[in-house]
């Protein structure tokens, strides 16, 4: 059975999008915005990684068990990267509640 060809006018359209939200990042880079730098980078760069994957890996018009596997990769990147930051968030508390010499 012969699959049908993708129309590449979405793709087009998405890497005009990804070259936009890159002169983007270069932009926001040169602005100081304080603390919503790093806010700023990061929802450029979600962005543009949820536009690959859905666009450039297909997941957009794959089926429901593919779209579940990516949820839950992001969904245990997200495990790891919260578990990594609690036990770096608390390594102090040891020194703040032991009893002074």
């Amino acid at each position: 059975m012969a699959e049908h060809a993708p129309d590449r006018k979405p793709y087009f359209w998405v890497f005009a999008l990804l070259i936009v939200f890159t002169a983007l990042t270069i932009w926001v880079a040169g602005l100081d915005l304080g603390p919503f730098n790093d806010a700023a980078a990061m929802i450029i760069a979600v962005t543009k990684g949820t536009l690959v994957v859905l666009f450039f890996m297909h997941v957009r018009y794959s089926s429901k068990l593919t779209k579940i596997t990516v949820v839950a990769g992001f969904f245990w990147l997200l495990l790891m990267i919260t578990m990594t930051l609690s036990d770096y968030l608390t390594r102090g508390w040891l020194d703040t509640f032991s009893a002074p010499r």
